[in-house]
């Protein structure tokens, strides 16, 4: 406390002044700590700077890592997946016969190995940018789209171009079995863009929302259940009413969930059982529930190019913060109901 400092200096004071009243008639005495005095009033003590945070989750760390997108399988014949644990981002896309597939965005920390990696989509090609140029490792993609593959802003680490970053995992049957490893990836990437802000904001939550225990979003093939957990403070994930389990063990989860309602149409591109491959518009406006802290949270997204980020803001205009930590991005075309 800085207050017996000052009552210190206070009765230091009244015994500099005492001798001076004595030895002079009608001279002031001098002030402590001007010219004349013994020294400066002590300055206030600084605030502190906070301590830099990460931009895609609000952790503390100050580094500014290069960014990796992988693409990862999302149904019962590729899990467990592995190294989703690790991710800063996780979206969830929907792609042909009403499935969904993953990209996981690493860069804060990395794990060793990933998987399984799948093939990419035209949607990757529209979210990536906002991340600058980064290293998107895939295996494979339709022959029309590798024109516009060479063409987007990333630097094209798949198994075709970094063969010696990927394995194939024993006690996995093809094309499930194959998995990369991250510091290979990047080896392939030296110039990959490091972490920068993308929309995100992290602190604590904005007044209102609803409790909730449970959210569902639902894919015309595929369902999610977000399960409020108190003790693991986060949401765990369910799909197709089973525990959404991480290779490395424990239950796949996250602290913020976000559900972005955004437009979903059929696109160019389709698979060679002629099922459309949807193009996810992740630019403009939108809707979108946000869950964080055992509550859901109407909020509404914006995002005006490619190359920026997705700020996401309550109702009334105001931040929507995130909970620090892993987020899931949910990428669906139904419109939010929160009763």
């Amino acid at each position: 406390m800085r207050v017996p400092r000052m009552i210190t200096a206070a009765v230091a004071g009244v015994a500099l002044l005492a001798p001076a009243a004595a030895c002079s008639s009608d001279e002031p005495a001098a002030p402590a700590g001007n010219a004349q005095g013994s020294g400066a009033e002590p300055s206030a003590t600084p605030t502190p700077e906070p301590e830099p945070t990460h931009p895609f989750t609000g952790m503390p760390g100050a580094a500014r890592r290069p960014v990796v997108a992988v693409k990862i399988e999302n149904t019962g014949a590729g899990k467990p997946q592995l190294g989703l644990k690790s991710a800063d981002v996780v979206y969830v896309e929907q792609v042909e016969a009403g499935l969904t597939r993953l990209m996981a965005i690493f860069s804060s920390k990395l794990p060793a190995k990933v998987g399984p990696v799948r093939s990419a989509r035209i949607s990757d090609l529209h979210i990536v940018p906002q991340f600058g140029r980064p290293a998107f490792a895939y295996s494979g993609a339709q022959t029309k789209m590798l024109p516009f593959i060479a063409e987007a802003p990333l630097f094209d680490v798949s198994d075709s171009r970094q063969p010696g970053a990927y394995f194939r995992q024993p006690g996995r049957f093809a094309p499930y079995n194959l998995f990369a490893e991250t510091r290979r990836l990047l080896a392939g990437a030296p110039k990959a863009s490091k972490a920068k802000d993308i929309g995100f904001t992290f602190g604590d939550a904005p007044e209102g929302g609803v409790p909730r225990k449970t959210y569902t979003v639902r894919y015309p093939a595929a369902r999610f259940g977000f399960v409020w957990s108190q003790a693991a403070e986060k949401w765990l994930i369910w799909q197709d009413g089973k525990k959404n389990m991480a290779a490395e063990g424990g239950q796949l989860g996250a602290p913020t969930i976000v559900v972005q309602y955004t437009r979903t149409e059929r696109s160019q591109f389709h698979d060679k059982n002629q099922s459309y491959t949807p193009l996810v518009h992740t630019t403009g406006k939108g809707r979108a529930v946000v869950l964080r802290d055992g509550r859901a949270f109407k909020a509404r997204w914006s995002r005006p190019s490619e190359k920026q980020g997705t700020v996401f803001t309550t109702e009334a205009g105001d931040p929507m913060n995130f909970a620090p930590g892993q987020v899931w991005v949910v990428l669906a075309s139904a419109k939010p109901v929160i009763p």
